[in-house]
């Protein structure tokens, strides 16, 4: 089994920013995969299997982020993170 790292960086659109629901949708996700994620916002890092983690990096609209991940679905867990931003965390409001 390969351990692999992948990066790939996305912006925050959401109005209120990466408040308690998208870091439930982002913290879900990662916990499908076998990879660790970790997410870098300026000189700050979650793992991004904790919603408390998440929400203190205090990422607000417009925020780029950092999206790392070590494992042997890395990619996978990456571009469904991507797939998740860009789809506004699959969330109506």
């Amino acid at each position: 089994m390969s351990e692999g790292t992948a990066n790939r960086q996305v912006v925050v659109q959401r109005p209120a920013g990466l408040h308690a629901r998208p870091s439930l949708a982002v913290a879900e996700t990662v916990r499908r995969f076998r990879s660790q994620v970790s997410i870098r916002s300026g000189r700050d890092q979650a793992d991004a299997g904790s919603v408390l983690q998440l929400l203190s990096l205090g990422a607000g609209q417009g925020r780029q982020l950092e999206l790392t991940a070590t494992g042997p679905d890395a990619d996978r867990v990456l571009d469904e993170l991507v797939r998740l931003f860009a789809n506004n965390f699959d969330l109506d409001e």
